[in-house]
C-alpha cells in the first residue's frame, strides 16, 4: 500500500511527501488502520522497521483533524537521545499542520527544566519523555492528563532493563483509564507480556521485530584472541575509505579502553557512554552524524539513540550477551536503502563462543568466518558446545574468499526503498 491510499489531513500528506515516504513498510501497513480505529496494540518491532512513523502518522492525523487544547499523546522512551529523535520526527511530520511537541528528559540545567515545565503546563499536543523526568513533573503537579487520548510506550523492553517499570506504572496511575495504549518492544520477554496485560485492552498483537538482520547487511565474524583485536580493527580500517564505523562493546569500561587503544593507531576516534554528560554525548553524536568523527565506540544502551543512515560498518568488538542485542547492533547499518557490513570478533573463551552459537541458532544458520590475517597470529578454533545450525545465514556468503577484507565480495540486488 501507499500513503496516498489513506485519507490523511492535507498538511500531513504534504509532510509525508516532503520526507520521501511513499510505500508503507510492513509494520506501517499493519498498524495504521487499527491505530486510526482506536485499537490498543502490542508490537514486537525493532528500530529500522518504520515503527516510529507507524504510530506518529495516525496520532498527528488525529490531532490535525480533531484538535484540542490539551495534550493528546504521551510517548515514553528509555533515553534522552531517542526522545530528541522522535521529537524531531514529530516536527518533520507536523511541519505543515498545527501540531506542537516537546521532548522532556533529564540531565539538563535550570533553564532546560523550566522549558520542560512550561511545555507540560501549556499542553503541547505531543509530549515525548523519559520515565524518570516525566514522573518528577507529574509529582510536582506540572501536568494535567485531562483530555489525553493516547499513551505510547516505545522500546518497552529497554525501559524494563533500565529499571523504569515502576516509574511507568506510576505515570499510568496519573492518566485517564479511557485511552488508547500502544506498546512497542524489540523483544517480548514474559515480564513485558505480563505488564501489557495490565495496561492494554483487547490489544492487537503483532510481531515484526526479533526476526533477523536485514538482507542488506553482510554478516561475518573473525575468530581472534583478545590481545589481537585492536590490531585487527586497525587492519580493517587503516587506509580504507569507510567514513562511518560503529564499534560496540558490552560495558562502558570496555568502551573507554577500546577507544583509548584505537586512538593510538587510528585517527578520528570517539567514545560514547553514560559517564559523559548529556551535552558531551550530544556533541559526540553530532560529530559522528556529520562524519567529522569516523569511528565511534559505544555501549548497547546508548546505541538506541544512534539512528544514523550512513553507518557503513558495525564491529561487535565482543559477542553480545543476548542474540536480540546482536540484531539491534547489526541494525545500525544498512539503513535507508543502503547496504552495510557487520563483523563480530569471537575470542577463544567457551562462554563467548557459546553466546555466538546462540546468535547463529537465532539466525537459523552459520555466520561466515573470515580467516584471520597471518600477521595477527593463530586464530582460536570455533568449538562451541551448543548444537549445530542448519545452513549458512547468507547464501551469498557461500564460497566467499577468506581474504581478511572487511567486505567479502557480494553482488548488488534490487531492493525497494525502506522508509
Amino acid at each position: 500500500m501507499k500513503f496516498v491510499d489513506y485519507s490523511f489531513d492535507a498538511g500531513l500528506m504534504e509532510a509525508i511527501d516532503s520526507m520521501g515516504y511513499e510505500t508503507l513498510t510492513p509494520i506501517q501497513e499493519a498498524v495504521l488502520g487499527p491505530i486510526l480505529e482506536g485499537r490498543d496494540i502490542i508490537g514486537c518491532a525493532q528500530t529500522g522497521t518504520g515503527k516510529t512513523a507507524a504510530y506518529l502518522i495516525p496520532l498527528i492525523n488525529q490531532i490535525a483533524t480533531n484538535p484540542t487544547n490539551t495534550t493528546s499523546a504521551i510517548i515514553i522512551v528509555p533515553t534522552r537521545e531517542l526522545a530528541m529523535q522522535i521529537d524531531q520526527q514529530v516536527a518533520g511530520l507536523g511541519y505543515f499542520v498545527s501540531v506542537s511537541s516537546k521532548a522532556v528528559y533529564g540531565g539538563g540545567d535550570a533553564v532546560e527544566y523550566d522549558t520542560h515545565r512550561k511545555a507540560l503546563m501549556t499542553n503541547s499536543d505531543i509530549i515525548v519523555a523519559t520515565p524518570g523526568k516525566l514522573m518528577m513533573h507529574l509529582n510536582m503537579g506540572h501536568f494535567s492528563s485531562e483530555g489525553l487520548r493516547c499513551l505510547v510506550l516505545d522500546e518497552a523492553d529497554r525501559m524494563l532493563d533500565m529499571g523504569f517499570i515502576e516509574d511507568i506504572q506510576k505515570i499510568i496511575s496519573f492518566l485517564p483509564e479511557e485511552r488508547q495504549t500502544l506498546m512497542f518492544s524489540a523483544t517480548m520477554p514474559p515480564k513485558i507480556r505480563e505488564f501489557a496485560k495490565k495496561i492494554l485492552k483487547d490489544p492487537l498483537e503483532l510481531n515484526f521485530a526479533v526476526s533477523k538482520p536485514s538482507e542488506s547487511v553482510l554478516q561475518a565474524a573473525y575468530l581472534v584472541n583478545n590481545e589481537n583485536k585492536i590490531q585487527l580493527v586497525s587492519h580493517l580500517l587503516e587506509g580504507k575509505e569507510m567514513k562511518s564505523v560503529l564499534i560496540f562493546a558490552s560495558t562502558k569500561q570496555a568502551v573507554k579502553n577500546i577507544a583509548h587503544e584505537l586512538k593510538r593507531v587510528l585517527n578520528s576516534v570517539e567514545e560514547i557512554h553514560s559517564d559523559l554528560d548529556q551535552q558531551a554525548r550530544e556533541n559526540v553524536l553530532l560529530r559522528f552524524r556529520n562524519q567529522q568523527t569516523r569511528i565511534l565506540v559505544a555501549t548497547d544502551v546508548l546505541a538506541r539513540g544512534i539512528d544514523i543512515d550512513t553507518i557503513e560498518l558495525v564491529i561487535n568488538y565482543d559477542v553480545p550477551h543476548d542474540p536480540e542485542d546482536y540484531v539491534h547492533r547489526v541494525g545500525r547499518t544498512a539503513r535507508a536503502e543502503r547496504e552495510g557490513v557487520a563483523l563480530t570478533f569471537i575470542n577463544k573463551e567457551r562462554k563467548e563462543q557459546n553466546a555466538f552459537k546462540q546468535i547463529e541458532i537465532m539466525l537459523e544458520g552459520d555466520v561466515y568466518k573470515i580467516s584471520l590475517p597471518k600477521e595477527l597470529g593463530e586464530a582460536p578454533e570455533y568449538n562451541p558446545s551448543n548444537s549445530p545450525t542448519r545452513r549458512s545465514t547468507h547464501p551469498r556468503n557461500k564460497g566467499a574468499k577468506s581474504n581478511g577484507s572487511a567486505r567479502p565480495v557480494t553482488k548488488k540486488r534490487d531492493s525497494k526503498p525502506r522508509k
